[in-house]
């Protein structure tokens, strides 16, 4: 058996479909942020404008984030030494457990190495810990959380997408007396829409389930205080469980769960991707405490950037660019082709300097592959006038006949 002819054939079949994806070697200028150095190519690195990072609101370059990851590193050193219960938890770990709980209002957090850990371990420990578990999962939810419930082995019901009526007809039609749960999502990053929050939390008090909400793309964003889209909502209180993520607006790395302290410590003492795992580094911790700390207190960042999302959106569309329907700070442009959106992103690196990755399938259904911009609180409007006028020219049809 030729084994490299097999994985050849695989790697053929993505570059066929327009799927290959290319990772850019860039360095992100500290302090100038979205200005970064590319490295792609031969030679010295080039400028470039970053357009499509989930650091939302550049907390990973604001200046109490770096002194307090410069602190943490020269007090305790680089590495946490180990798991949670084998040396690896420290003052930091448990200080910033207290803030992310306080931040959902909830009795405890949880700390993982990052958002998909905290999604596959807690959806995947919940369905074995509840005999007979059914899960009730979005349609469009992130592929961690359906490795999760996968991982659980539980029965599973997909409802459609933000459909409250097929969700109801799903819990009226399941077994009254088996544990539910509900699994979805507050802000959906590719659509950039928003779920239903409160008149799911309805059903799920009138089915007796419990609710489980993603928030990595609002935690920081939304809310007074950061507390994403349950706390704009006043809803935070009525989840079973919020989970999130210290890799995007919070401008770090790691992931987390908020919920009672029964559960948090169920998930602790019976989760392998928490038990099994080096805890986060002690240096990261610290900056991801920084950060959130700030959050609490500015909003600054938040209106700037919201402020960069709708000028970014009215600008497509007064250009007559295919910008999709968005309530939130994504910005995606439908281009509907992976193979033009790759060749869209290549010349608008190679002739403007500006970087955004497309989005292709699996991450988007195939026919809706898309660019996915997310301007920030630094994106100049110079700077949107200019990737708007690239992109117009670049989706002129003349141009794309040629492209072709």
């Amino acid at each position: 058996m030729s084994y490299d002819a097999i994985f050849n054939s695989a790697l053929a079949r993505l570059h066929a479909e327009g799927r290959y994806r290319v990772f850019l070697d860039i360095l992100r200028n500290k302090g100038a942020y979205p200005n970064a150095r590319c490295f792609a190519g031969a030679g010295a690195s080039r400028p470039i404008t970053v357009w499509c990072s989930n650091d939302y609101l550049s907390m990973g370059q604001h200046a109490d984030v770096i002194a307090a990851m410069e602190e943490a590193l020269h007090d305790v050193g680089a590495g946490s030494g180990g798991t949670r219960n084998i040396s690896g938890n420290t003052h930091y770990h448990t200080e910033l457990e207290a803030e992310l709980a306080d931040l959902h209002g909830k009795e405890a957090a949880l700390l993982f190495t990052s958002g998909y850990v905290s999604n596959e371990a807690t959806l995947g420990t919940l369905g074995k810990i509840l005999p007979g578990c059914i899960i009730f999962s979005d349609a469009l939810n992130h592929a961690s959380m359906i490795a999760g419930i996968r991982n659980s082995g539980c029965a599973k019901q997909v409802f459609r997408h933000n459909d409250l009526e097929h969700l109801e007809e799903l819990l009226a039609a399941a077994d009254p007396a088996a544990p539910k749960l509900i699994a979805f999502e507050s802000v959906y990053s590719m659509d950039g829409d928003i779920a239903p929050i409160g008149a799911i939390c309805d059903l799920a008090e009138k089915y007796d389930a419990l609710t489980y909400l993603d928030e990595v793309h609002a935690v920081g964003m939304y809310g007074p205080r950061g507390g994403g889209i349950s706390e704009r909502d006043d809803v935070a209180d009525r989840l079973t469980i919020i989970e999130g993520t210290l890799a995007k607006a919070i401008g770090v790395m790691g992931g987390y769960i908020a919920a009672s302290k029964t559960i948090v410590d169920v998930i602790r003492s019976y989760a392998p991707g928490f038990i099994f795992t080096t805890s986060i580094a002690p240096v990261l911790a610290a900056g991801a405490l920084a950060s959130i700390r700030h959050l609490k207190r500015s909003s600054v960042e938040r209106e700037r950037q919201q402020a960069a999302a709708a000028r970014l959106k009215q600008l497509f569309a007064d250009a007559g660019l295919p910008v999709m329907v968005s309530e939130t700070h994504i910005v995606p442009l439908l281009i509907g082709d992976p193979i033009v959106a790759k060749r869209v992103s290549d010349a608008l690196l190679a002739r403007w300097g500006f970087y955004v990755q497309p989005i292709n399938y699996p991450t988007v259904p195939r026919g809706t592959e898309r660019l996915r911009f997310t301007p920030g609180p630094s994106h100049s409007d110079e700077a949107m006038i200019a990737l708007t006028g690239a992109l117009a020219e670049l989706l002129a049809p003349s141009t794309l006949r040629l492209a072709a």
